[in-house]
């Protein structure tokens, strides 16, 4: 057995006694989970938030707010096909094909009401690098998915078994340039959550 077996070996039987994992049910205080919690803080982060009844109203949204932007690309299915400019090949490659893409729309798995936040999973996005390339970034939220805190969000997503995912909160911004606010520092320069 050489030095590192033993190493190994020596750790392997030091082990501490198993024990029972802190309850934490403490830090997830009930709170306001609801559509205008979430509006009040989604919209001090920076993002815009329209509430729509049903997803038939999206193509209207998308003349009405973005008009100006040719190319929009949607890894939903229902949403893609109110993208008629999207190029077909876009999901194919390492993400740099997505550095034109105008305005990316995907859907949210769930959103969070303490701090705005949006829960997407590499099976909504489709190619990582989607909301961060993208020029602005639309999100399609259910009324129903948001959660009052992330302790809440942590329980469902905990279970999920999605790979990848991300929480977005706002448009990307820093101040740490002269202490000026710099919006699409490292992301999307603006962010559309429609709740549904």
């Amino acid at each position: 057995m050489n030095s590192r077996d033993q190493i190994l070996a020596a750790v392997k039987a030091n082990q501490p006694a198993a024990s029972a994992l802190p309850d934490l049910d403490g830090f997830a205080a009930p709170g306001t989970a609801g559509v205008e919690a979430f509006r009040k803080v989604a919209e001090t982060m920076g993002s815009r938030v329209i509430t729509i009844s049903s997803e038939a109203e999206i193509p209207a949204l998308l003349k009405e707010y973005f008009s100006d932007m040719p190319l929009i690309v949607s890894a939903d299915p229902a949403i893609a096909a109110w993208c008629p400019n999207a190029p077909v090949n876009w999901k194919e490659g390492d993400g740099r094909q997505l550095q034109h893409v105008d305005l990316a729309i995907v859907r949210a798995q769930l959103g969070v009401a303490e701090n705005g936040a949006l829960w997407l999973t590499e099976a909504a996005l489709q190619v990582r690098v989607l909301p961060f390339i993208a020029q602005h970034l639309a999100v399609v939220l259910q009324a129903d998915t948001i959660l009052p805190t992330m302790h809440h969000a942590y329980n469902v997503i905990g279970d999920l078994r999605s790979g990848f995912g991300v929480f977005i909160a706002g448009p990307s911004k820093t101040a740490d340039i002269e202490q000026s606010l710099v919006l699409g520092a490292h992301g999307a320069k603006s962010l559309t959550i429609i709740i549904v």
